[in-house]
């Protein structure tokens, strides 16, 4: 029930709705009980029950007030007085229209209460998708080390699709089913108490018996959307990893995954269908026995002359009565799909719940600029048990430039993410300024940098797009000076629509050096005092890596730059080269004092040499 309502709390302001769909389907529910109610005088014409000197109170026009008995007396007025003027065709003639009429409304207002019903679905789903797709992006890197890509891609679409199919769509149920049972069995408690007593004795069994079925559901119903996360999840890395699946032969392999995967899915879902198809028949069932059980017990008593009830009232009270049937068949029915739309919901819930480790503090400093340096004080980092960085020390100052060398695994990117927040310090502290980065305004704090990693992370959008991302109000002319300076300008002009070309998912139309100098042109185009540069050229051909590392030396001009190297001629201007291993800087200095001092930089530049 707590999910439920927090569901629901998304079509916050409910006031907004509740009185207007209350209102539409009680009008609604009267109607559509007016149209069994008027079966009985409709009987009474056809089987000539009426006894006139039973109608004569109701010559006079009632005088209004709203109350049941004023709505009776009032259909009963003009019934008596189609019958005096037109007969027994007349007066069926007249039943038939009202029923007619009734219908229209009883319809209308349904009608209307299921957009009211549209609009609070709408509402609640939208919201659920924000809330999802904000906290993931506003989440740290990582939480996304942690999790599978497709299971996160499966909550975000699947499981809020499951939400809408069920928990949405059941709301109807949750007013307006109950509200008819209610109603209906208010008529029938005025029309026979003893024989509405005897059936109300019948029913809870059968919700005893539906109850003990959708209880089972929702084990299941987890299960199959755990399974199907991880069939996404196979599907991703399917389509983003095709180059070598094939390169190794490995169709088979990835296809033996997939159809294990999707064999558990479908037998959860057997399972489950099981069980959910089992409701609707058994709630028939027991009803119609229920119904059954009127007949025999009721129609004893109307035949034994024992029940105050006439032929006609004991025909429509057996009619309203299997309108019952019907609101209590679709709450069995939503009971058991909600049981889904909960697993799914939970699963929702436990991303939205989830807190961000990498915050903005509440009382934040705004970072208006940067004028000194930024400082490494003591740092240590652990990724759970395992210490990454060990005792880090060091200064990059204003329009610097300091390269990370080392070993791969040795925690050189480790320590460029420590710089602009995408991971804070285990201990220890980094300061730009004389200001520790955690006091800092996130946003305000990666505004002053710029990043071109190994993988060029590109958008399926246009040229145009892609150098302009995350950037307002950026002119023509701006992307291209910035293009222009990447040495990207050239191949773009090229291109068939030049900056307004589509590059494709990731960037999949391009090279890898067209991709890299797409990536520095944005960086170029932001303008950042800051620079990260995370081995920018290491996955480049010759041609491609000189035109990149010269539009790279073109971008770090007159900036400070943190750079991750792999080829170490790439870095021989560099201010400060820090050498890492296992977590620790084990030397330092400029690239010729390196080169002199026996160790792990000599030994890296005789390999790269040969």
């Amino acid at each position: 029930m707590k999910t439920y309502l927090r569901i629901l709390s998304y079509a916050r302001p409910l006031g907004k709705f509740v009185p207007t769909y209350i209102g539409y389907t009680l009008l609604s529910i009267i109607f559509g009980l007016i149209n069994f109610t008027l079966l009985k005088p409709l009987f009474d014409v056809i089987f000539e029950q009426v006894a006139p000197e039973s109608l004569e109170r109701f010559r006079d026009l009632p005088r209004f007030q709203f109350t049941l008995e004023y709505f009776t007396s009032l259909f009963n007025h003009y019934f008596l007085k189609i019958q005096d003027g037109y007969g027994k065709v007349g007066t069926l003639a007249f039943v038939c229209i009202v029923i007619v009429f009734s219908v229209f409304l009883s319809n209308l207002f349904t009608y209307l209460s299921g957009v009211v019903l549209a609009k609070v679905r709408a509402k609640v789903i939208k919201g659920m998708r924000t809330d999802i797709f904000n906290r993931v992006s506003g989440l740290h890197l990582g939480y996304f080390s942690n999790e599978r890509k497709g299971d996160l891609m499966s909550k975000m679409t699947n499981d809020v699709q499951e939400v809408e199919n069920t928990i949405v769509q059941s709301l109807r149920v949750v007013f307006r089913e109950p509200a008819t049972i209610i109603l209906y069995f208010a008529v029938l408690f005025f029309m026979s108490v003893k024989l509405t007593l005897f059936t109300i004795l019948l029913i809870p069994i059968s919700g005893a018996i539906i109850g003990g079925i959708t209880r089972r559901l929702k084990k299941k119903a987890v299960e199959s959307q755990q399974s199907l996360g991880r069939i996404v999840n196979i599907l991703d890395e399917t389509l983003g990893g095709m180059r070598v699946i094939k390169a190794f032969n490995a169709e088979s392999f990835m296809f033996g995954k997939f159809d294990q995967e999707t064999d558990n899915y479908a037998a959860v879902n057997i399972n489950m269908a099981r069980k959910n198809e089992l409701a609707s028949p058994i709630s028939q069932f027991l009803g119609v026995t229920v119904v059954a059980g009127i007949l025999i017990y009721g129609g004893s008593l109307v035949l034994s002359g024992n029940s105050s009830l006439s032929a006609s009232d004991f025909i429509t009270y057996i009619i309203i009565f299997t309108q019952v049937l019907n609101p209590a068949k679709e709450i069995s029915r939503a009971v058991s799909s909600v049981q889904r739309g909960i697993a799914s919901a939970e699963r929702i819930f436990q991303v939205v719940d989830t807190q961000a480790a990498i915050t903005s503090p509440a009382t934040a400093q705004i970072l208006k600029g940067f004028d000194r340096e930024i400082e490494f004080q003591n740092v240590h980092f652990s990724y759970g048990e395992k210490e990454v960085l060990k005792g880090i020390n060091f200064k990059l100052e204003k329009g610097k430039t300091i390269a990370l060398v080392g070993p791969s695994g040795g925690g050189k990117s480790t320590l460029a993410d420590l710089v602009p927040r995408f991971y804070d310090p285990t201990s220890g502290a980094i300061l730009i300024d004389g200001i520790n980065l955690k006091s800092l305004e996130l946003t305000s704090l990666r505004k002053f940098m710029g990043i071109v990693t190994q993988e060029s992370i590109l958008f399926n959008d246009t040229v145009f797009n892609n150098i302009a991302f995350g950037l307002e109000g950026v002119s023509e002319q701006q992307v291209l000076e910035a293009a222009k300076i990447a040495n990207a300008h050239e191949f773009i002009e090229k291109m068939e629509n030049g900056y307004q070309t589509n590059i494709g998912e990731r960037g999949s139309k391009l090279s890898g050096g067209q991709r890299q100098r797409l990536s520095i042109a944005r960086a170029v185009l932001k303008n950042p005092p800051i620079l990260i540069l995370d081995e920018a050229t290491s996955a480049l051909d010759s041609e491609s890596e000189k035109l990149v590392q010269d539009a790279l030396t073109q971008l770090m001009k007159n900036r400070t730059t943190l750079v991750i190297a792999h080829r170490l001629s790439t870095i021989q201007h560099a201010d400060e080269i820090l050498v890492i291993d296992q977590g620790q800087i084990i030397q330092r200095g400029t690239h010729s004092e390196l080169l002199k001092e026996e160790g792990l930089y000599q030994k890296l530049s005789s390999i790269q040499s040969v």
